[in-house]
């Protein structure tokens, strides 16, 4: 910042000139780099919406399984009670 003697200062060599082309190459490179990377942002922000959406389905898939293998099992050791039970009476009998 030039500063005369007046008090006024000039900022004209700060603020951008559109006519310089070195200039306007490095703000459309700015630009350009700042609208990729928002675009990866998105992206990372849909694609770990959508793998936390596939991991809560994952999860209730693994949660259902367990509940019908328990359920399974048990019916099995209530049949084999059941069998157990029937060899006993026909045995005491």
């Amino acid at each position: 910042m030039i500063r005369h003697q007046h008090g006024r200062s000039d900022v004209s060599g700060m603020l951008f000139n559109p006519f310089c082309p070195i200039t306007a190459a490095k703000v459309l490179a700015l630009k350009a780099t700042v609208i990729l990377l928002l675009t990866m942002l998105i992206k990372a922000k849909i694609r770990i919406t959508a793998f936390s959406a596939l991991g809560v389905f994952l999860l209730l898939l693994q949660t259902l399984a367990f509940l019908a293998v328990s359920g399974g099992l048990a019916v099995v050791a209530a049949g084999a009670a059941v069998v157990a039970a029937r060899q006993g009476k026909t045995a005491a009998a």
